[in-house]
């Protein structure tokens, strides 16, 4: 076997919670009530994929019926063939063809000024359905067609998810691009899917404070002015009121193009493969990638797993809430695309969560009656830092569903959000998943998967994971390799913009089936498979530490810190060392009571947390070295930027790489300057 591809996996979790009945939770039944019907529905997936699609996509409006399910020529790949539909219709006017055009589909609180009240909107499907009509054909007058690229760099204002449907109600594809992003990512994401048309706004708050969106672009169009990626039309929306640059003749209110276009403007009907956006994702080294996903496979595959995963029943006074920002995948798929079909209201919050106190969430989860609450691990480790007492002080009951996204949650950190926020009582689904697979492959189902903390449990429909060697070869139990998927599922993403050699190198190229010779999808993570079937993330290929010819995985190691009671988050890389070629590198946040207060007590903590480890996991997993900081480097939407980490670790005193994506650079700033970050 293949040094490269196995991971050792030393961790262990026994901790397990059986599923709970939905007459416990006072909820209508669950989608999927018994594991004996989860495993019939998946066999049935994986086996006859073809008719297990075409039943779930029967649910949903198709203006031509498709002629085949599903052609795989791998890498390539194509879902409900021939068959043509339209995502804003099926979103928004088949809910109003439905009747039910007077229910909220979108219900959007604002970050709140100190002292003030919050401010609220409701938007419902017959208004969502006259906004995009309205600004779809401003978008048709201002030249966009079918086809084109509109880009979309706003806050998480109502518009947002207008400006996306709007697009989609034309045909034209978007490129949502995240607020926090600076004006060069703009550059490179424009030019590279040649957008004419940007969507902004003048500004988005944040913690009180105005991030300036329109200075932004307007300082990325510069520097695009006179190149064939030149920006046309800029169509702001008015939302902080702060003072803007203004362009006669490129720049337009988005509240006056709305208001002087007609409310008419029929679905355009779509190919099933026709693109329905691009979303860049960026590494540690070259240009961003504009991963491509299209129309039939991505709408479906979003409306079942949202439908399943987060048990969505319309008519039963659910409200659900993802606390991603929509620039990301998970906004896309589970604020969005996923939600509005399952006729669900979806809740938005413009602001951060500690904006204007750290109980922001809890407060608005007791006022809106949240029942479905969807976030990531880091911000969990963040809500245990602050202290329970913020969701102690607030009614919970509503909640029913609880979901985890974006990274392998700890198992600590599992049990604080089961316990403080979920009362013991609500299932905990944490999804597996990513930006090119469109949604979600391996996941809990609340009503019928029995818990583990930490792991993601088991496939979703359609979905074939396996834990492999750089052979192909299937590992056996609890031994860690390469995680890929052996066979396509409609939410996969069909390529990477203008780059075909890239698509297959990054995600065809590494791992083939060992009979057939062909290639599985590498999805870049390590992990193991319990004997319980169940799947154990340990973290991204490029992040395993080989200690002295050891590897292992990072997220095994940061999780026994965080199992210390002093420890609210680490992050773990490797960096030189002597002897063992590699060593390992620790930056742990601690609680605030636990916080040394000298050089004597700073040693005791770290040996402490070192012989903790070693008593987890073995003495190979012992950190060389322990950096205590207030913060970790990570991008806006909460992941941890190792690649950061890795150079400070290693003394680089300059450090090259993009930092872009960084929330704050004054924590890159300190670490490199201060011996104790």
């Amino acid at each position: 076997m293949s040094n490269e591809s196995s991971i050792e996996s030393t961790l262990q979790e026994l901790r397990s919670f059986p599923p709970r009945s939905s007459a416990d939770l006072g909820m209508a039944a669950w989608h999927v009530g018994s594991m004996e019907q989860y495993r019939q529905m998946h066999r049935r997936s994986v086996e006859d994929p073809e008719g297990f699609w075409a039943e779930v996509a029967s649910d949903l409006h198709w203006f031509q019926p498709w002629s085949r399910v599903l052609e795989w020529r791998p890498p390539d790949v194509e879902w409900f063939v021939g068959g043509r539909t339209n995502m804003c219709y099926n979103c928004v006017d088949r809910q109003v063809a439905g009747g039910h055009g007077g229910e909220t589909a979108i219900a959007w609180e604002g970050e709140p000024m100190p002292g003030g009240k919050p401010e609220l909107r409701r938007l419902t499907y017959a208004e969502l359905k006259e906004q995009t009509s309205r600004l779809a054909n401003a978008l048709r007058s201002m030249g966009v067609k079918k086809g084109d690229v509109v880009t979309i760099y706003m806050g998480m204002v109502p518009e947002l998810p207008v400006a996306m449907l709007a697009c989609a109600r034309i045909g034209a594809a978007h490129s949502v691009i995240f607020g926090g992003f600076s004006s060069q990512a703009i550059v490179d994401r424009v030019h590279d899917a040649q957008s004419q048309v940007i969507i902004t706004c003048d500004g988005a708050w944040r913690r009180g404070k105005v991030v300036p969106l329109k200075e932004n672009v307007d300082t990325a169009c510069a520097e695009l002015d006179g190149t064939p990626a030149e920006v046309r039309h800029v169509v702001t929306v008015k939302r902080c009121g702060n003072e803007v640059a203004w362009r006669p003749g490129r720049d337009v209110w988005f509240a006056d193009v709305v208001a002087a276009a007609s409310d008419s403007c029929p679905c355009e009907p779509m190919d099933a493969e026709d693109m329905l956006f691009l979303l860049y994702t960026s590494g540690s080294t070259g240009k961003p990638k504009g991963i491509i996903h299209t129309t039939g496979g991505y709408m479906v595959y979003t409306y079942l797993t949202s439908k399943l995963v987060f048990n969505l029943i319309p008519d039963t006074g659910q409200l659900y809430w993802c606390t991603a920002d929509i620039g990301w995948i998970t906004g896309h798929s589970y604020i969005v695309y996923g939600l509005l079909p399952n006729r669900v209201p979806t809740l938005m919050y413009e602001g951060a969560p500690n904006f204007p106190g750290e109980d922001r969430f809890w407060d608005i989860i007791e006022r809106h009656r949240v029942t479905q609450f969807y976030t990531a691990p880091t911000a969990i480790r963040a809500f245990m830092k602050w202290g329970s007492q913020h969701p102690e002080a607030h009614d919970l009951s509503s909640l029913k569903v609880l979901g985890t996204v974006g990274e392998p949650i700890n198992p600590e950190a599992w049990m604080w959000y089961h316990k403080a926020i979920g009362g013991e009582r609500c299932p905990i689904v944490d999804t597996w998943w990513q930006t090119e697979t469109g949604g979600q492959l391996i996941t809990p189902l609340p009503g019928c998967t029995p818990t583990k903390p930490g792991s993601c449990t088991l496939p979703f429909f359609g979905a074939d994971p396996a834990i492999v060697n750089d052979q192909g070869e299937e590992q056996e139990p609890n031994k860690g390799g390469l995680l890929v998927l052996r066979k396509p599922w409609p939410g996969m993403l069909r390529g990477v913009r203008g780059d075909r050699a890239r698509f297959i190198s990054t995600y065809f190229s590494r791992v083939h089936d060992p009979k057939t010779g062909e290639p599985y999808y590498f999805t870049g993570d390590g992990a193991r498979r319990d004997a319980d079937g169940y799947f154990w993330i340990m973290g991204r290929v490029d992040d395993v530490i080989n200690v002295s010819g050891h590897r292992l995985g990072t997220m095994e190691v940061e999780s026994a810190l965080v199992s210390h009671a002093g420890v609210v988050e680490a992050a773990v890389v490797g960096m030189p060392h002597d002897i063992k070629g590699t060593g390992i590198a620790a930056f742990v946040t601690l609680e605030p009571s636990f916080k040394p207060y000298d050089k004597a007590s700073t040693d005791k903590l770290k040996d402490d947390l070192a012989r903790h480890v070693s008593r987890l996991i073995g003495a190979i997993a012992r950190p060389d070295m322990i950096r205590f900081t207030d913060a970790l480097p990570k991008t806006r939407s909460g992941k941890i930027m190792r690649r950061l980490l890795r150079s400070v670790a290693a003394g680089d005193s300059n450090i090259s790489q993009d930092t872009t994506t960084l929330e704050d650079l004054s924590v890159l700033a300190k670490l490199q300057t201060d011996e104790e970050g």
